[in-house]
């Protein structure tokens, strides 16, 4: 039985500013359907890495597979038309847009520039999209709402709710616990274990509530200064002594 191949595989990645390494020489693969979290505290690289696996960075040295395929040269756009979605720590969403539009242009871009034209004058057939989409993250009874009027978790939801309309095989979330409300995190963490579980797809997560990514997470990524200090199970992660001397006293 030939092996699967792995849906993300790095090979001594790293990316270099002005001769300063920030992330160095990082080697990990990622299966089909895995959820790996990665853990560290401020400036330790776990930004800087989900920059270059999403090609915002170019790498220095090294190279990244998606499917097999290297795309250690290609851009944002090229990636995201394999399958991979990115979230970022700050959103990014128009206040002014309603909850629907935003999601609406999403599929608008997923489908093309040479589409653009057939959508907008065929827009009913992206009608059923994005009502699916917006009950699958929630947000059914907020699709008229302006998303500078939502709550910071159902801000949260619209970001998960743009990529998912794309149907991405490989999603990159960003702290996206970052500045919800205690009240709103259990159902933005259902909601992140829906997509996972049972959606099936294949998740990479930042967070620093550890409460919140062992209850999610197949696999733990340490960084550190910029290296991949350990991978393993959140049990032997927390374990290892290696990954306790370099935090003692630190918060993960």
């Amino acid at each position: 039985m030939s092996t699967p191949v792995p849906v993300l595989r790095l090979n001594g990645l790293g990316w270099s500013v002005r001769g300063v390494p920030i992330v160095e020489d990082v080697s990990f693969e990622v299966g089909e359907g895995e959820f790996v979290a990665f853990i560290g505290p401020n400036g330790a690289g776990k930004t800087s890495l989900f920059n270059l696996i999403s090609g915002i960075c170019p790498a220095s040295h090294g190279s990244l597979e998606l499917d097999g395929a290297d795309v250690t040269a290609e851009p944002v756009h090229a990636r995201a038309r394999r399958g991979l979605g990115r979230t970022f720590q700050t959103s990014s969403l128009w206040a002014g847009l309603t909850v629907a539009d935003h999601v609406r242009l999403a599929a608008q871009a997923a489908a093309g520039p040479r589409a653009s034209y057939r959508i907008w004058r065929r827009a009913e057939r992206y009608a059923k999209a994005v009502a699916e989409t917006l009950e699958r993250t929630e947000l059914a009874d907020r699709a008229e709402a302006l998303a500078g009027s939502l709550s910071h978790g159902e801000k949260r939801k619209l970001e998960l709710a743009v990529l998912l309309v794309s149907d991405p095989r490989l999603i990159l979330l960003d702290e996206p616990m970052a500045g919800v409300s205690a009240e709103e995190v259990p159902a933005l963490v259902e909601l992140i274990r829906s997509v996972h579980k049972e959606q099936g797809r294949t998740v990479l997560m930042v967070e620093h509530h550890m409460d919140v990514l062992l209850g999610l997470a197949d696999r733990l990524a340490v960084m550190h200064h910029g290296t991949l200090l350990a991978l393993d199970t959140p049990a032997a992660v927390m374990a290892d002594e290696t990954v306790q001397q370099a935090y003692l006293g630190e918060a993960l």
